[in-house]
């Protein structure tokens, strides 16, 4: 076998390629993330726990797996890949933090369905990667993991809550990463870091349970395209264990990238937040600008129809109310460890009796029926910036907290107003790093939303704009 390719920032799909191939081993794959982590994390801090004898042990039984393969067909289709999973599922023999100062210790004893999905794939977890805590906020800056920081400028976020999973990918300390989206997790770390985020339909993937009302979801972050749609076939599994599940999709979603792209799309624009009074970047503004340009000349056609968005509190409330239990369920050994805006966040939640929460629960699936009908109806594809704002600098959250613990999550809205929501809907919705801000250095993403469980046409029309506006070859300074 032969080296691994010089560029750490091969594709997911090519690196599984060449493994099948024989051109490169899986222990040379993971030896090699395995040295990019030594010498960029300790700047970066996008992984909480490395357990490196379990990742080279894994590597060579990936590689033993090669050998004895009667055909390369035989191997899973991610076979020998490294990935970290984000620090709130469980792996088997490591502890699980939910990025908590008070989490417990203990190393899991069973890996979460998602996390078994994964390693039937053939991939090697690589390590597990740094979050907020309970994925409450759209930064790790944490007692427990302290600041994860951004390869592109290492004084700004990477957004989060799925952080160090945005960081090792652009970074080139990983190929692709478990993330999770429960209001934008997974789209927010796409856009500040310039990579490929999708979170799918409400209930394609699922796991042990189900979080937030199904708001929450799992997925992966990318660098391109095709990576998102593999990984997509991996994880939209029919679970019959879980509450619901749809049936395995009959066409997969790498399949779903050769067909022809569809045509004369009714395009539809988000660019007012749904919270009133909020301002949106420049650069913002000008990477759907610029997307609009590429989705008309491709024949689709942008149609002036507003989406009937609720009042900004009542938004506000039907999110909160669920929001604040969604650590409900998460072990903890010293709950009074917890950050202070968790711990009011927690506090408001018991506050709540089980009826208010049925009810909060039912406003907020009304209020998601009225704008998927109205979607539906005038759309095909929603076209908004991901992010009001570009990366906020590290510790731009502090200011004020000392006066008011929910300072975080106030702070946090610029960069998940326009994600939230459809985490709201539960519509499959996908960053990507579309424009790139000139003045700053910084990516900026543009978010496409489709119908629920078209998927399939959210990767098409994404893979046109990979085509037509690509960013493949850009890499942040610190990688």
């Amino acid at each position: 076998m032969t080296h691994l390719p010089t560029d750490p920032f091969t594709s997911a799909v090519e690196l599984a390629a060449a493994i099948r191939r024989k051109e490169v081993s899986p222990v040379e794959v993971a030896d090699s993330y395995l040295q990019r982590m030594d010498a960029l994390d300790p700047r970066l801090n996008a992984y909480c726990h490395r357990a490196d004898h379990d990742v080279r042990k894994a590597a060579a039984q990936a590689a033993d797996a090669v050998v004895r393969a009667a055909s390369p067909e035989d191997l899973p289709a991610f076979h020998g890949v490294p990935l970290p999973v984000k620090d709130y599922l469980d792996v088997a023999g490591w502890p699980t933090t939910y990025g908590s100062a008070g989490a417990d210790p203990a190393p899991a004893t069973t890996s979460a369905p998602v996390v078994r999905r994964f390693t039937e794939a053939g991939f090697v977890l690589l390590g597990k990667t740094t979050l907020s805590e309970f994925g409450s906020v759209s930064f790790t800056e944490s007692e427990a993991l302290g600041i994860s920081r951004n390869p592109w400028d290492p004084d700004r976020s990477p957004g989060g809550s799925s952080s160090g999973a945005g960081v090792a990918v652009a970074s080139g300390m990983a190929p692709i990463a478990h993330a999770a989206d429960g209001g934008g997790s997974i789209r927010v770390p796409a856009s500040c870091n310039g990579l490929v985020g999708l979170k799918p339909t409400r209930g394609l993937v699922t796991d042990a349970t189900i979080v937030c009302e199904g708001m929450a979801t799992d997925g992966v972050l990318t660098r391109t395209v095709a990576d998102s749609a593999a990984a997509l076939d991996v994880l939209a599994r029919h679970d019959p264990a879980a509450w619901w599940s749809p049936p395995t999709p009959q066409c997969s979603f790498t399949d779903a990238l050769t067909a022809a792209p569809p045509a004369g799309l009714r395009v539809g624009v988000l660019v007012e937040p749904p919270i009133a009074g909020m301002s949106v970047d420049p650069a913002c503004l000008a990477a759907v600008d610029t997307t609009l340009r590429t989705l008309e000349a491709a024949g689709h056609h942008v149609v002036d129809v507003p989406l009937p968005l609720p009042p900004t509190d009542e938004l506000i409330a039907a999110f909160m109310t669920i929001w604040n239990a969604a650590a409900a369920g998460m072990p903890l050994a010293d709950p009074d460890r917890i950050e202070p805006h968790n711990r009011i966040q927690r506090e408001a939640a018991r506050a709540v009796d089980s009826w208010a929460y049925a009810e909060a629960a039912q406003r907020t699936q009304r209020l998601s029926r009225r704008i998927v009908e109205a979607f539906v109806g005038s759309f095909d594809l929603l076209v908004t910036p991901t992010m009001a704002c570009l990366p906020p600098p590290i510790g731009f959250w502090r200011t004020g907290s000392g006066d008011d613990p929910m300072t975080p999550v106030r702070k946090s809205y610029p960069l998940a107003v326009f994600t939230s929501l459809f985490n709201v809907t539960g519509q499959p919705a996908i960053s990507l790093p579309l424009h790139h801000d000139a003045a700053s250095g910084l990516p900026v993403g543009v978010q496409l939303v489709a119908a629920p469980w078209r998927e399939d046409l959210l990767l098409q029309v994404s893979r046109t704009l990979e085509l037509e506006l690509p960013w493949a070859h850009r890499r942040p300074p610190v990688s």
